[in-house]
């Protein structure tokens, strides 16, 4: 059956209209009272302090082995019970697990090939039923780890503070409170994306010009916010401190073979290579390239941007997919706008304003990716300059997609 914009609805993919990809309620800070992972949440919370002690390894394999492991055949029914189908719970659960794995592979050099059987099962279980991979995505690093400081007041910087942390500090925080701010300047982006589509089944000019003013407005914001970054995050403390906590084990030189995830029956004792966290697994940019209907080259990197959207929370995947589908379905935003270019001229302007808006958007994160990644001096092996955090070479293929968004 083909899709149709007036099907749409935006609650069907976890989007709505105030806070497009960002969560309808401000994710918890802390689970219930005695929850039955209290004693991990306790650990996360004293992760920077652990991390500095060069202990989190050991404290790790303690409750694996001791509080994790002998439940361990339960885990499925555990996790159900715990959750109660309450997604925040699931959310934060989530949060804590991908902290303290992410933490235990990386907190020490060399880092290590396998995870312990007790952990590892929980992290996968929560992790299956989360639909996503058992590692840090974006999705645990951005859009559930923040709380608002005054609730009566926006999520805006100034008034955001994040929930989790590996080291701590300012860079740090910074770093993740300037997406989580982007991220709710982007959130009219959606409800745009899914009106302008519906303007184009309807005919209707006007209204397409109206909803992609709003897109153009809503990028102009994003970009405001993202040159904010260098004010508190520096460069080598970005490279040095923060990003190595942030890589995958997928195409790392330091981890060729992956990681093994003990216990877990469905990996089948084999190692596993997932991708690491990354701001490309953020729903924003990938709808609009589907929504404006941007067509990019084929590449060996076209396949990676399919991949990473695994780790995309299911409904903003599922949401991107619907877009694509009808834009390659009889309701393409490129093609209804080049047929009026002549007829109506201002149409042609407003939207080719809105591909300039995301390509200014993107040749900003490329500026900044050359300065706080590729011309950094690599010191170890598992923090390259020339290959990301989700283990693929980024400098030329970022060129390409931004050179790409451009239109005369």
């Amino acid at each position: 059956m083909t899709l149709n914009p007036t099907t749409l609805k935006l609650s069907d993919f976890d989007l709505y209209p105030n806070c497009g990809f960002l969560p309808d309620q401000d994710p918890l800070t802390t689970l219930p009272p005695s929850h039955i992972f209290s004693p991990l949440e306790q650990l996360a919370y004293n992760l920077p302090k652990l991390l500095a002690a060069g202990i989190l390894r050991k404290e790790i394999q303690h409750i694996s082995r001791d509080i994790l492991s002998p439940v361990a055949p339960h885990a499925g029914v555990i996790t159900r019970e715990y959750t109660h189908e309450n997604d925040a719970i699931m959310k934060r659960v989530k949060v804590i697990f991908d902290y303290l794995g992410q933490a235990y592979v990386w907190s020490q050099d060399p880092p290590v090939t396998s995870i312990p059987e007790g952990f590892a099962t929980f992290w996968h279980c929560i992790s299956m039923k989360i639909n996503r991979p058992p590692i840090l995505s974006y999705a645990s690093y951005v859009l559930d780890n923040w709380h608002r400081i005054n609730t009566d007041q926006p999520i805006v910087l100034g008034n955001i503070a994040v929930t989790q942390n590996f080291l701590g500090g300012l860079d740090e925080n910074w770093f993740i409170l300037v997406h989580v701010d982007i991220e709710q300047r982007a959130s009219a982006i959606p409800i745009s994306i899914v009106a302008a589509l519906q303007a184009v089944a309807r005919q209707d000019v006007d209204v397409l010009e109206t909803y992609l003013s709003m897109i153009t407005i809503s990028l102009k914001n994003m970009l405001e916010i993202l040159c904010r970054m260098p004010e508190h995050c520096d460069e080598y403390i970005y490279y040095t401190r923060v990003r190595p906590y942030l890589h995958g084990w997928k195409n790392n030189p330091a981890l060729p073979n992956g990681i093994t995830y003990e216990g877990v029956t469905a990996y089948h004792n084999k190692p596993q290579q997932f991708r690491g966290e990354s701001g490309a697994q953020s729903g924003i940019v990938p709808s609009l390239v589907a929504g404006l209907d941007i067509c990019h080259t084929e590449t060996t990197f076209t396949p990676y941007l399919k991949e990473i959207r695994n780790y995309m929370p299911k409904g903003h995947r599922r949401f991107i997919e619907a877009i694509e589908n009808l834009s390659h379905n009889g309701y393409s935003l490129l093609d209804f706008v080049i047929k009026r270019k002549t007829s109506h001229p201002s149409l042609y302007d407003t939207y080719r304003s809105c591909r300039q808006a995301l390509y200014d958007f993107r040749r900003k994160h490329y500026e900044y990716v050359g300065r706080y990644i590729h011309s950094q001096a690599q010191k170890h092996t598992g923090n390259p300059t020339a290959i990301g955090t989700a283990g693929t070479p980024f400098m030329a293929s970022l060129k390409q997609l931004m050179d790409e968004t451009w239109l005369d």
